[in-house]
């Protein structure tokens, strides 16, 4: 493992790759595999072969156990493999031993992760949280890559008895984790007040989760265009990862009735506890959501399987308790429809592409989020031509009248609204 300056551990393309994994059945092992194939492919490698070994756990030393290992090794040498990717985290010992034995680059599951996370972050705070995650991941490493780091440091403030560099690089790793934790500290303040911000306005959060590229961005932009917020629209791909920064677009309905609709990073198997750590404060919306979008991709065989690893990830993160609306996205795409029959009660099988029930996901959206809109008759006095206005632009008035003791509006209000104008309510016999 050899760690590059752009913080990149890995130059995979055009690599050919041997993945190599301990399989248990209980979890998943097979399709957390192919997985492993699809982030291998995401960042360019050629995936020459697989081998998967099956044990409850892995080895201490080697991961996957000395005879294993010679399997392997041969393994790489018939296939000219230059890569060895494992499906897990490993030790620096097991990096090392693996890497003495195999001649080879060695990584593993996470740093891949990483590594197309690093690729693909586009904002500033994404860019400071995968540094983070990546600097997290190496400190504890560095005493497993053996005598490259065991050199005399040159320079200011190592001279006397001397400083190896393993410290060295220990010290520089933690000082500039400060520095990324300062940054990403203040980026947080600022969207504290901006969550503040939106809580005071009353405005419902509806936060789009899911595994990766189940299609959640064409879902947002399919809400958008219906709503015709179509210049708001965020990139969408059909590839991995293809989203990792928060997206918030204000979603405006035909009948004044708003909310915020976000777009979040993709979960995946295994996700590296280092990231979910690093992206934390940029998914806290997620749990105060007023209501979660679970969009799965129903084209998947695996797809209950990605279900469950969502819901894990949303408990993590303490969202298990959020209200919940289950899309089937990708329905267009499923080979056999006999499958939507088994779908768990009250799943919408959508097309966010072709635009199948996305007419319904969105009034079932409406319907959750606006529920408990009071309705109300208000009498605006004349002088407060700014609360009409208001009434006017961001709720859905059904009558409008004028009176000799102001203007009678007949709208529905959210309740921070209502607490607000309760003042100007009308009692039921009032005029």
């Amino acid at each position: 493992m050899r760690f590059t300056d752009d913080n990149s551990v890995i130059a995979a393309a055009f690599c050919r790759a041997i993945l190599v994994g301990i399989e248990k059945e209980r979890d998943g092992g097979a399709r957390s595999m192919d997985e492993l194939a699809a982030l291998a492919e995401a960042v360019g490698a050629e995936v020459a072969g697989i081998l998967p070994q099956v044990r409850e756990t892995p080895d201490r030393r080697t991961y996957i156990g000395k005879g294993k290992l010679d399997e392997l090794a041969e393994l790489c040498a018939s296939m000219e493999a230059d890569t060895v990717i494992c499906n897990d985290e490993l030790s620096g010992i097991q990096l090392r031993n693996l890497e003495d034995r195999l001649g080879l680059r060695v990584i593993d599951r996470t740093i891949l992760i990483l590594d197309i996370f690093a690729a693909r972050a586009g904002s500033r705070e994404g860019k400071l949280q995968v540094e983070l995650a990546q600097l997290r991941y190496r400190l504890p490493r560095l005493t497993g890559f053996g005598k490259a780091l065991s050199s005399q440091g040159g320079g200011i403030g190592t001279r006397g008895p001397g400083e190896k560099k393993l410290e060295t690089d220990r010290r520089h790793i933690q000082s500039r984790m400060d520095e990324i934790k300062k940054e990403l500290a203040e980026a947080a303040a600022h969207r504290q007040v901006q969550r503040a911000r939106r809580k005071k306005s009353g405005l419902p959060l509806v936060a789009l989760v899911g595994y990766t590229n189940a299609g959640k961005s064409a879902v947002m932009n399919h809400i958008l265009r219906a709503t015709e917020n179509g210049d708001k629209a965020v990139f969408e791909k059909d590839m991995l990862f293809a989203t990792l920064d928060t997206y918030r677009r204000r979603v405006c309905m035909r009948d004044n009735k708003e909310f915020i609709l976000v777009d979040t990073v993709g979960f995946v198997s295994k996700l590296p506890h280092s990231l979910v750590k690093a992206f934390r404060a940029t998914l806290e919306e997620v749990a105060e959501a007023d209501l979660l979008v679970h969009v799965v991709d129903a084209s998947r065989a695996d797809c209950d399987f990605q279900t469950d690893v969502v819901s894990e990830v949303l408990a993590e993160l303490g969202a298990s308790g959020n209200d919940r609306i289950t899309a089937y996205n990708k329905a267009d795409l499923i080979g056999d429809p006999a499958r939507l029959l088994h779908a768990p009660p009250g799943v919408l099988p959508v097309s966010a592409t072709r635009g199948d029930n996305m007419d319904k996901l969105l009034a079932a959206i409406e319907s959750a989020i606006f529920r408990d809109l009071r309705s109300v008759r208000l009498l605006i006095p004349y002088d407060r031509g700014d609360i009409v206005s208001y009434l006017s632009e961001k709720t859905p008035v059904s009558e409008r009248a004028y009176t000799e003791e102001g203007t009678l509006v007949a709208t529905k209000l959210r309740e921070a609204d209502y607490r607000r104008l309760e003042p100007y309510a009308l009692r039921s016999g009032d005029a």
